[in-house]
């Protein structure tokens, strides 16, 4: 037995180390699998990006209309969105948008 495996030590060995190569080409930290899984958190944290750039972007619109300039429109609006307020004989309609 000890003599076999001294024989066959250099396929013994190589078959040892194609294994571990092989697992570690497809399960490891930078293996294959490894890498199709950032590859899709790198998609998500984009899409992410995006969505919160445009968040930012329409609050800093919002906030430049409420500076020491004051833009009376868009305060008149404001007011009655939040609460409902109209002036006499006025009818209100509510329409409601999915952007949000």
């Amino acid at each position: 037995m000890l003599a076999k495996i001294k024989k066959n030590y250099f396929i013994l060995i190589s078959t040892i180390l194609f294994l571990y190569f092989f697992f570690n080409l497809l399960d490891g930290e930078r293996g294959l699998v490894s890498y199709f899984e950032k590859k899709e958190l790198l998609k998500q944290l984009k899409n992410e990006k995006i969505n919160v750039s445009n968040k930012i972007n329409k609050l800093e619109i919002k906030n430049s209309l409420l500076t020491n300039n004051l833009d009376l429109d868009y305060i008149e609006t404001l007011i009655r969105q939040k609460f409902l307020f109209g002036k006499e004989n006025e009818k209100i309609y509510i329409v409601k948008s999915n952007e949000d």
